[in-house]
């Protein structure tokens, strides 16, 4: 079976740091894209970040640039968002998702569940 678990949320001051995490199996990792999206209460969802099979190449919204740092771990079938200088706004569900695509899109394969990330001002 298909699995992106994301985990490390958790409940931060603004100006803090969270390492989020998803780990995948069930499906040849080596060549999904896989993305960050996020949902604040009330809002849409919207792609955070994303790490491109292939070539690595790294995606990230504007809001988040300079801040957030994806990564990914073949080994472990991993993937990481390293989130610092977080703010309240930053506040929201994050999700997982992966790709056959070279490029994250709002259509993703497989999705995971969602860690909250709440932060406080």
């Amino acid at each position: 079976d298909v699995q992106l678990q994301a985990s490390g949320g958790g409940s931060v001051q603004a100006g803090g740091s969270l390492r989020l995490s998803c780990a995948a199996s069930g499906f040849s990792f080596d060549d999904y894209a896989i993305g960050w999206f996020r949902q604040a209460p009330g809002e849409e969802r919207e792609g955070v970040s994303c790490i491109s099979s292939g070539d690595g190449y790294t995606y990230y919204t504007n809001s988040v640039k300079g801040r957030f740092t994806i990564s990914k771990d073949n080994a472990k079938k991993t993937v990481y968002l390293q989130m610092n200088s977080l703010k309240p706004e930053d506040t929201a569900v994050y999700y997982c998702a992966a790709t056959l695509m070279q490029r994250c899109t709002r259509n993703m394969d497989f999705w995971g569940k969602g860690t909250l990330v709440t932060v406080s001002s």
